[in-house]
């Protein structure tokens, strides 16, 4: 009986470009936004502190991950927003 060869697994290469977002934080982790994804999100995240430029942590998350709490700035206010609004708001690097 022959034995079978399995090809190696080519794995696809992650692009460097894609940016951490607010979701991809851990609960205590600091980040500085970068930019907002979304045009139509956008005007109400700035409303509402989310400045490009500006300290945020993560303060927490509910028990099933939605909503998120973030603190912004150094104001310590708080907002919480959900996950869909969360991956709007990119970091800087």
């Amino acid at each position: 009986m022959a034995f079978l060869r399995r090809s190696p697994r080519t794995v696809a290469p992650v692009s460097t470009s894609t940016r951490r977002t607010a979701n991809d934080l851990r609960v205590g982790e600091t980040a500085t936004v970068c930019c907002l994804k979304d045009p139509e999100m956008a005007l109400k995240l700035l409303e509402m502190g989310c400045i490009p430029g500006t300290q945020v942590r993560l303060a927490g998350r509910a028990p099933l991950g939605d909503p998120l709490m973030l603190v912004l700035g150094d104001e310590e206010y708080t907002l919480s927003l959900r996950v869909s609004e969360a991956t709007t708001i990119q970091l800087k690097a």
